[in-house]
């Protein structure tokens, strides 16, 4: 007789098929909610032309200026940026200040929205950055915008504005910390694995000035790129001038390709030809020169044995980030709405919960910052709205602090870097420290 075997449990069949149950339940959950939402209300439908509009803003306005050119980026910092010098200053052993105030001033200088800092978020921590550190970094990006703080100070008065300052860059440094110390163990066994990684063998072959230029140039495209209109002469200056500034610094790139990693010139002279007849033919789309330049960089360092990795890392950051971001602004406008249009939340619902400088309504302001999308510098007429329809200075400012460094797709992606556990300790430490701090700012400043 063959020998008994024991079946296995239920709660053994469970166990072993957790994934798959996980998925099954997703997959419901998403049916039952098409299933039975009530599309034939006109709030619900013109709530999904909302996702739908905004979704189509956010493809036209910053996937290719902003989102393109940040993947090159994050890509670059992972095959090219010395993992040695990330460590040294960035990695779980260097020196909490110097770490610290690296990232925030990195952060700092980029200006960018929540969701563009996320795939340079993800190449400084795939590099070996620090949690904490990097942290920082994710933080002080989209929240210490020196531009916006300004805006807010002459729209919103001096007053929220140094608040707004003095609050983001505070901000970064605490979070920071609080999630180094929490998460102080596990880092401390990933800077070990790191550092056996790498060794003494991944350093560059190039001088770290030339990579420190080659990066300086990058952030410049970026920057010029995405510099947007405000009330300011000497702003709207620059502003005027954003893309002849952009064609230079894309000029001084392809030469420094040219001379120190020896791309070939005739094929660099091509791709500039042919952003130069397209930058012609369409002047009023400066984004149709600039998405072929970005593709013929990749085009050719795919076509080098030693660059080929750039192409690689870069795609591997777009298509794990840029579909999670447009679900999450599908979604976000879905729920909320873009400014002055009605999502399925009703506006006038979120203008009588944030309408004194309470608590509760302090709260709800950062809850609501955080699944909010902001762009760069749109959070200030927001806010200003707001204001005008009763919302009090507390709300104000915690909405300040925790909307434009969060929003639900910059949730969704963090979670694929971070895991579901950081994630979720971040965004709450944002959301906490900017309801303490604007419940503060309301009743007592």
């Amino acid at each position: 007789m063959p020998p008994d075997t024991e079946k296995p449990s239920f709660i053994q069949l469970l166990q072993d098929n957790r994934g798959q149950l996980r998925l099954l339940a997703l997959m419901t959950g998403i049916f039952l909610l098409i299933f039975f939402l009530p599309v034939e209300q006109e709030r619900v439908s013109n709530a999904f032309l909302e996702g739908i509009r905004l979704t189509h803003w956010y493809a036209r306005e910053h996937v290719i200026l902003c989102l393109l050119p940040a993947f090159l980026i994050a890509g670059a910092l992972a095959t090219y940026m010395s993992e040695g010098a990330v460590m040294r200053y960035l990695g779980p052993d260097a020196p909490k200040p110097v770490a610290f105030s690296v990232a925030s001033v990195s952060g700092t200088l980029l200006a960018v929205c929540s969701c563009t800092v996320l795939p340079l978020f993800g190449g400084i921590y795939k590099r070996g950055a620090g949690l904490g550190a990097a942290v920082a970094f994710l933080y002080s990006g989209p929240a210490i915008n020196v531009m916006a703080v300004v805006v807010t100070a002459k729209v919103l008065g001096a007053e929220i504005g140094i608040a707004r300052a003095v609050g983001a860059i505070v901000f970064a440094l605490v979070i920071g910390t609080i999630m180094h110390v929490i998460y102080r163990k596990e880092e401390s066994q990933r800077g070990e694995k790191s550092r056996r990684g790498f060794g003494g063998g991944s350093e560059s072959d190039k001088p770290m000035d030339i990579i420190a230029l080659f990066f300086a140039l990058l952030v410049g495209i970026l920057v010029f790129a995405n510099w947007a209109a405000a009330d300011s002469p000497a702003w709207m200056q620059i502003y005027a001038w954003k893309w002849p500034i952009t064609g230079l610094l894309s000029a001084a790139l392809a030469v420094l390709l040219i001379w120190r990693w020896h791309w070939p010139a005739n094929q660099l002279l091509l791709l500039a030809a042919a952003i130069a007849v397209a930058a012609w033919a369409v002047p009023a789309a400066p984004e149709l020169p600039f998405v072929i330049g970005i593709g013929g960089l990749m085009l050719i360092a795919s076509l080098r044995d030693e660059d080929r990795d750039w192409t690689a890392q870069s795609w591997d950051f777009a298509k794990q980030i840029l579909p999670l971001l447009l679900a999450g602004v599908f979604v976000a406008g879905f729920a909320l709405g873009r400014p002055g249009q009605e999502g399925v939340i009703p506006s006038q619902w979120v203008a009588q919960a944030v309408g004194d400088n309470s608590f509760r309504s302090t709260l709800i302001a950062s809850f609501l910052g955080a699944l909010m999308y902001f762009s760069t510098l749109t959070e200030v007429p927001i806010v200003e709205a707001l204001m005008g329809s009763g919302m009090g200075k507390g709300p104000a400012l915690a909405l300040l602090l925790a909307g434009p460094a969060l929003s639900l797709p910059n949730m969704l992606v963090i979670r694929t870097i971070l895991g579901t556990q950081k994630t979720l300790v971040y965004c709450g430490l944002v959301v906490v420290m900017a309801t303490t701090s604007g419940f503060i700012y309301g009743n007592w400043v």
